[in-house]
């Protein structure tokens, strides 16, 4: 026979597998909010960790039919969505996009080095740019880490428009103070 509780006293609980179960995904849920990333850039954008980055990008060898339409509506949209490493970053403001011009250079007999436009840029219509962009990012050890993703010069990155979609590279990084 087992033994009565007096009335008022407290039964004593027995812990089933669901209960375990139940108190780990709290656990888990609530370790996944303190170290969430959004959670993390939050706290860094208070704490003043957060600073303009500038990241430099350049386009080479797009084909077009009018670069030059191309370079002016890129202008004038002033945003790109950017994706680094496949995973897109968001907008961020496109500060000034300078056009790159193709050249030819060439070792004459003489030995001399002689350079000169490249023609086929006119003929065959290619797209050559360098997008400074502006967003906010910090500096860690291993680079800057802009949108979730860190960069260093040399990261491929894409830039995405309302009549566009460029595959670039990182050519300079510039973090500025807060």
């Amino acid at each position: 026979m087992a033994p009565e509780t007096a009335p008022g006293s407290p039964a004593k609980r027995r812990w089933s597998l669901v209960d375990i179960g139940a108190a780990a995904a709290v656990v888990l849920a609530f370790g996944g909010v303190i170290w969430s990333p959004k959670l993390r850039g939050a706290v860094a954008q208070v704490t003043g960790e957060v600073r303009p980055v500038t990241v430099t990008v350049d386009v080479r060898g797009v084909p077009s039919a009018d670069p030059a339409a191309l370079l002016r509506s890129a202008e004038a949209e002033g945003k790109v969505a950017l994706v680094i490493r496949n995973t897109p970053h968001g907008t961020v403001k496109v500060r000034e996009i300078v056009p790159l011009a193709r050249r030819l250079i060439v070792l004459t007999p003489q030995g001399q080095v002689v350079t000169a436009p490249d023609p086929n840029q006119e003929v065959f219509g290619t797209f050559d740019g360098r997008f400074v962009l502006e967003g906010q990012g910090r500096r860690t050890g291993g680079g800057v880490v802009f949108g979730n993703q860190t960069i260093k010069i040399g990261v491929p990155v894409e830039l995405e428009g309302s009549n566009y979609r460029f595959n670039g590279t990182v050519t300079n990084l510039e973090i500025g103070d807060s």
